[in-house]
């Protein structure tokens, strides 16, 4: 497995918001309510399952468990296998999600998703981190989806505005699979999180 990891000041974004009016909207992520399992595993075939869910107008929601853990996809998917974003500790998505919308005359496009994760401690696997994933949306032209940013909540009164912050100024234009994420730490460390490619 491997992963790109960098710490960067949040004061140092440059990078400016496009297009017009930005809001958030906000969108439930319950597995039993909001996803229909298109994939899982068979008896001795571990413990994983693949979901697909309901987003923001139309726009979907691919959720992958593996072993205790999840990893998220937001919008449109690009043909073939996604990767694996998902923090090394046993951890799970929240049951809401941001979504970060411009609105330009009628049209109202998601562009990125701020979610929150509880992870567990890798000191203490009962503590909890609670963590703010900040994540490109894909588009149905693009299909270009990943994180973005990671931001501890816990102890962090100012975790929703730089999240914030990060989504407007920075997910437009990353790359996926080519540039490096935001990673802004709190009283607490960031937990580990990895990107794993398909074979």
């Amino acid at each position: 497995m491997r992963g790109f990891l960098i710490v960067l000041a949040v004061a140092g974004l440059t990078a400016a918001a496009r297009g017009g009016e930005i809001s958030s909207v906000y969108t439930d992520l319950a597995a039993d309510k909001d996803c229909v399992t298109y994939a899982a595993a068979k008896d001795g075939d571990g413990d994983w399952a693949d979901l697909a869910c309901a987003g923001y107008k139309g726009y979907p929601v691919l959720l992958a468990y593996d072993d205790a853990r999840e990893s998220v996809f937001y919008g449109f998917a690009p043909a073939g296998e996604l990767p694996w974003e998902s923090f090394v500790g046993f951890n799970s998505a929240g049951p809401k999600i941001e979504w970060r919308v411009d609105t330009d005359g009628d049209v109202m496009m998601p562009f990125a998703t701020i979610h929150r994760w509880s992870v567990a401690s890798s000191e203490d696997p009962e503590k909890k981190i609670e963590v703010l994933v900040v994540s490109k949306v894909a588009q149905m032209s693009e299909r270009d989806g990943c994180v973005v940013g990671l931001v501890v909540a816990t102890g962090n009164p100012k975790a929703n505005e730089t999240a914030q912050r990060i989504a407007d100024e920075q997910t437009r234009t990353f790359a996926c699979g080519a540039d490096e994420r935001v990673l802004v730490g709190g009283e607490v460390a960031l937990p580990e999180f990895v990107r794993t490619e398909s074979d």
